[in-house]
């Protein structure tokens, strides 16, 4: 089955919207690969100029000093950047900074060596950018940057025409194109990745009738928010369940049964957007309020109340809910226990309520 779903997956092309979540979403995994790829390369470039300029005889001269500066900098900015296109606007400067400061290291260098250095920093600087996380229009961007700068033909003491200069030309088109193609091939084998673990987490934690969390979903999240969260204010746990709602199954048929269903986790979703929610399984729906006055709660459970009574449908239904105050001592599944006797409580009492746990 996994394979036939990745099979479907790699015949789609990802919408836009997929593609700037996984660009986001893979530029904040690796930030501080970023950084970490801009300080060693800081330090590359700064180890070659001191040897070329000592051996050399050239000096440090005021020049070197305003190229570290000016990449110290744009490193220190990457620490405050936090949307992948300004990343890729970054990375293009940095790349125009490196590369015009290397092509001034190897300058220093004697003219029968200067091609072959030009052509290594190129594939250099190519590698470093395949590997980070840039969208395809920045990669090309350093790509074009890279071979026009760092081009070993350009004021360089080489012909093609020779033999010299073709070696350095196939070497320089091989490394160009090998690092091109694999950039494009890592790009989409990881968007195919994020693409189906987003498809296996979604069957995992959301309800496939409702489009809301499920038990699972709910059970971690309400789980982590009660071991976590300060107890500013008291946290109260509601447990909803649809009221005779086998008559609808069994009068109307499943698929008004499901229409409900669905109308009902809407509501939900709209009044108690702010919090943790989820299908439990069946008719049964639960929320966790942390940090919320009771009187608070009495306002949403009246609010949800009318929201599903009043919904302008042909086969209108009710609730009833429990709400149980969440103690310190209390696990979530004590919780849930309270709530659910507190939701007996509103079933006995005439339904198309709720009552708080005593």
């Amino acid at each position: 089955m996994l394979k036939t779903i990745e099979n479907e997956i790699s015949k789609q092309a990802a919408p836009p919207a997929l593609q700037a979540e996984f660009a986001q979403h893979d530029f904040e995994k690796l930030r501080n690969f970023c950084s970490l790829t801009y300080i060693t390369s800081i330090a590359i470039w700064l180890l070659f100029n001191l040897i070329v300029s000592t051996k050399g005889g050239q000096g440090f001269t005021g020049l070197s000093l305003l190229f570290i500066s000016v990449m110290v900098g744009l490193t220190i900015i990457l620490g405050f950047v936090g949307n992948y296109r300004h990343f890729d606007v970054l990375n293009t400067v940095f790349v125009a900074i490196i590369t015009l400061g290397l092509r001034l290291i190897i300058f220093g260098l004697p003219a029968e060596t200067q091609p072959i250095w030009l052509a290594l920093a190129t594939s250099s600087i190519l590698y470093s950018a395949s590997v980070l996380p840039l969208s395809r229009w920045a990669f090309l961007a350093v790509a074009a940057i890279s071979c026009v700068t760092l081009n070993p033909f350009l004021m360089a003491d080489v012909s093609v025409m020779d033999l010299r200069g073709l070696l350095i030309l196939c070497y320089f088109t091989f490394l160009c194109s090998l690092t091109t193609y694999s950039f494009f091939k890592l790009r989409r084998i990881k968007l195919h990745n994020y693409t189906m673990s987003k498809l296996l987490v979604a069957q995992a934690y959301i309800d496939a009738l409702t489009e809301i969390p499920n038990r699972r979903s709910f059970m971690l999240q309400a789980g982590h928010v009660l071991l976590t969260r300060p107890r500013e204010h008291d946290h109260y746990l509601a447990m909803i369940d649809i009221d005779n709602f086998k008559k609808v199954n069994d009068q109307y048929g499943h698929d008004i049964g499901d229409e409900v269903l669905k109308r009902t986790a809407a509501s939900i979703k709209a009044v108690m957007a702010d919090f943790a929610y989820a299908r439990l399984g069946g008719e049964e729906f639960a929320v966790y309020l942390p940090g919320v006055r009771r009187e608070d709660v009495e306002v949403l459970a009246q609010s949800l109340c009318r929201r599903v009574r009043e919904d302008p449908d042909a086969h209108p239904v009710t609730i009833s809910i429990g709400l149980a105050r969440v103690e310190e001592e209390d696990t979530l599944n004590q919780a849930l226990a309270k709530a659910d006797k507190a939701l007996y409580g509103s079933k006995h009492d005439g339904k198309d309520r709720f009552t708080f746990y005593s």
